[in-house]
């Protein structure tokens, strides 16, 4: 197996709906043709939480992996987010995902651990049964800290080890962890990669890693890759002058009362920049508040981040 290259930016799109709710096929071919032009982009994650993907019926996720390789084409790889809660319906569902075309696995906790913690050893049985019923790629998913479903160090280091794992999208948010177990994932995994995945804490996580994979490159991929390429270098200065751009935007997306937030603020800012038409959601998720649209403008505005001047057409 030759891995997956991820070194870079790995967005995770939102999903494009029509005014009444429906996936709008057209309109994802267009997102994902558009982000696979961007320079530094590697791949595609999508029906991951930024993506709405829980919200699909299995009939409608795998019509949309088909729909995204269709357009991609070649340029990136596309990686499915597998999140049914036992393990195998889980496989069942990697398996779908692969049959659709995808080459990849960003694979979620159980749903049950969120709350109630995991077994010893459980979270690798469940990495080991998609790989073995998919072979699909997949990438270590390291949850925040404050759950339940976030994987101590030797669990991370067990799976990073599986046949099959080729990376970790790394959301632990609890800044002293990273400081100490990145660099032990460097020692004793030299070969797995390293993705934040802290939309909202990106200067602190951009020095340490080789990629990120987060919902934010659905807006702001360009600025992103620049973000990304300065914290490879170790260029602090600039690194932080990028950072410091991007603040209002990351305030008016990712600073807000849910993280759920920031699907219907990526729209919005999407439809700004000319990629999408409208900034349909699904529910559970609601319309953002009067005036965030106008905040969210603004802000890309102040930003220097307008509308594509890709062209956009199948």
């Amino acid at each position: 197996m030759t891995p997956l290259d991820l070194r870079g930016i790995n967005p995770a799109p939102i999903t494009a709906f029509t005014p009444d709710g429906a996936v709008d096929h057209k309109a994802n071919a267009r997102v994902a043709r558009w982000l696979a032009s961007v320079d530094g982009v590697k791949s595609l994650v999508i029906l991951g939480h930024a993506g709405e993907g829980t919200f699909l019926t299995s009939e409608e996720q795998v019509a949309l992996i088909r729909t995204y390789v269709e357009a991609a084409g070649d340029k990136v790889a596309i990686i499915a987010g597998i999140t049914r809660e036992g393990t195998n319906v889980a496989a069942e569902e990697a398996k779908m995902a692969a049959d659709a075309g995808a080459v990849g696995a960003l694979v979620y906790p159980s749903h049950g651990w969120l709350r109630f913690g995991y077994q010893d050893g459980a979270p690798q049985d469940r990495y080991k049964a998609i790989y073995e019923a998919s072979g699909l790629q997949e990438i270590l998913f390291q949850y925040p800290d404050n759950t339940k479903a976030t994987y101590n160090i030797d669990t991370q280091l067990e799976i990073a080890a599986q046949p099959g794992v080729i990376a970790t999208k790394n959301g632990v948010r609890n800044m002293r962890r990273w400081d100490v177990e990145i660099p032990i994932l460097r020692r004793e995994r030299p070969d797995l990669q390293i993705l934040t995945c802290h939309d909202e804490y990106l200067l602190h996580t951009m020095f340490d890693v080789d990629g990120a994979l987060v919902g934010y490159g659905s807006l702001a991929p360009e600025m992103l890759n620049d973000l990304l390429v300065a914290g490879k270098a170790q260029d602090y200065v600039k690194a932080k002058e990028i950072h410091n751009r991007l603040l209002p935007v990351t305030r008016c997306v990712y600073h807000r009362g849910s993280h759920m937030e920031a699907t219907p603020a990526l729209k919005i800012g999407m439809v700004h920049r000319g990629i999408l038409d409208h900034a349909t959601i699904r529910s559970p998720l609601l319309p953002l508040e009067p005036g965030a649209d106008k905040e969210i403008i603004a802000a890309l505005d102040s930003a220097g981040i307008g509308p594509t001047e890709t062209s956009l057409a199948a």
